[in-house]
């Protein structure tokens, strides 16, 4: 796999060779940056006399190796980019790289502003249409919209035909398995068992399987001992919970805290299954082409953040004849009363049955 090049603090134009160089905005949040990975290789595939550049957070550099061609410019955003000043500053080093356009996968008061700097010196911007409109009628209580909207995927791969660029989705194809390396063979060693991440936790607790149901789906797969299972998380509480729970299952292995975020993916692009909720995790697995099982609570599918390529089936959800204003929100923020348990109608033997079937 080719490393991705940081041009962080380079004025030099690096465009030469090049028919067009693109300069693509996706600073947060982690799941939204892996969901623009398999839109960037595909783009490369068909493009590959464009250059591109992410601009993006110094944390996920490491989402984008593997991508030829590909560079990283760090948005220092609280520290010497901060401000309107600082995207000033921002939006000048970036006209230094040479860039011909620009497209916006963000979408926010920071890269409107930096849309602005760019328009005055004639560079074209093209910015992401969220669809606001559609997913407040699909998240309303009264007079719900429910149906499958445009996937996130496909919002990102328009920015890009907007520009001249279109691509089709379904030409992308995923990269090889990245070797692992000696700090993640201290973990796995040369484990031949089916290897199961499981990421448990989420930005929101709405969108969080209870712990108790969940250590009921990891003690089933521990018993039949065909499982490296791994854990995933961050935080000190969070490590705290899975490190009590490794202690107490022959086949589990909790990874929080242990290893780099670049020796983290690595090791998610060579599992087998991920159990996730709808977080970040999801969409790391996914962008690798791993089978990928996601719990949803207030949140749904339908508002175009499936992972990757995973079909429908993979997605399990609450009963929504019960929770009917299921989805109360996109991101899992707005929680009606009596909305806070609907991931408890989720049956432990429902995930464990959905894990043995892939």
């Amino acid at each position: 796999m080719n490393k991705v090049k940081n041009i962080s603090n380079k004025s030099k134009a690096l465009s030469e060779g090049f028919d067009a160089h693109v300069l693509v905005i996706r600073l947060s949040a982690m799941g939204d940056v892996a969901m623009t990975v398999p839109v960037l290789r595909t783009f490369r595939a068909i493009y590959p006399t464009v250059k591109i550049t992410v601009l993006t957070r110094k944390f996920f550099e490491p989402i984008f190796t593997g991508i030829d061609n590909l560079e990283v410019y760090h948005a220092d955003v609280n520290g010497k980019h901060k401000g309107i000043f600082g995207l000033s500053k921002l939006s000048k080093e970036l006209r230094g790289l040479g860039i011909s356009a620009v497209a916006d996968m963000h979408n926010v008061l920071r890269s409107n502003v930096l849309k602005n700097f760019f328009s005055l010196h004639g560079i074209k911007v093209v910015q992401v249409d969220k669809g606001r409109a559609e997913k407040k009628a699909l998240t309303r209580s009264k007079n719900k919209e429910f149906k499958q909207l445009k996937a996130t995927h496909q919002r990102y791969a328009d920015v890009l035909g907007k520009l001249g660029y279109p691509i089709d989705l379904r030409e992308h194809s995923f990269p090889e398995k990245m070797a692992l390396t000696p700090e993640i063979l201290k973990f796995t060693k040369k484990s031949t068992k089916k290897w199961l991440g499981i990421a448990p936790f989420a930005q929101y607790k709405s969108k969080v399987y209870p712990l108790e149901f969940m250590i009921e789906v990891i003690e089933q797969l521990d018993q039949g001992d065909i499982y490296e299972i791994f854990l995933f998380g961050g935080g000190k509480k969070e490590i705290d919970l899975l490190n009590n729970i490794e202690s107490k299952y022959k086949n589990v292995i909790n990874i929080a805290g242990k290893l780099s975020f670049e020796d983290e993916l690595k090791l998610i692009g060579n599992l087998d299954v991920m159990l996730s909720m709808d977080s970040g995790n999801a969409h790391l697995a996914a962008m690798y082409g791993i089978p990928t099982i996601t719990l949803w609570g207030v949140t749904h599918p339908f508002a175009g953040f499936m992972p990757f390529g995973q079909p429908m089936e993979n997605a399990i959800l609450p009963n929504l004849a019960k929770y009917d204003q299921i989805p109360t929100s996109i991101y899992g923020n707005k929680v009606p009363e009596g909305y806070e348990d609907v991931m408890n109608t989720i049956e432990p033997e429902t995930v464990v049955n959905a894990i043995l079937k892939l």
